[in-house]
């Protein structure tokens, strides 16, 4: 009996783009045990290209609030912050404001869940 597999490509297209930027309020915890992170009151999740601007992305959100990084991939453009649920939402819309306008990326809305 022939199996039939699905390959599936991941493209990035060039571009100057935040792809993601989601904050999950009051996770479960289940959640952080899950993902192999410290239990906070809310996740920031990020997706940038190029991929690099992840780490600049991270600068900025542990600077402009109390948010630890819960992982970062500069080879993927993930970006995973913690924290109370008002200083992940100041950490990414500082990294929305400074992508906007110092870098001329094109940004996505902040969506919440």
């Amino acid at each position: 009996m022939e199996e039939n597999k699905q390959r599936v490509v991941h493209e990035y297209v060039p571009g100057k783009q935040l792809n993601l930027a989601h904050i999950i309020a009051n996770p479960d915890k289940e959640l952080y045990t899950k993902l192999g992170i410290s239990e906070a009151g809310a996740i920031g999740v990020l997706t940038l290209t190029p991929t690099e601007t992840a780490i600049i992305a991270a600068d900025i959100a542990t600077k402009s609030a109390d948010v630890k990084i819960g992982y970062l991939d500069r080879f993927t453009g993930s970006l995973v912050i913690v924290g109370k649920v008002s200083d992940v939402e100041m950490a990414i819309q500082s990294v929305n404001s400074f992508f906007t306008e110092k870098l001329k990326f094109a940004v996505t809305e902040i969506t919440r869940s």
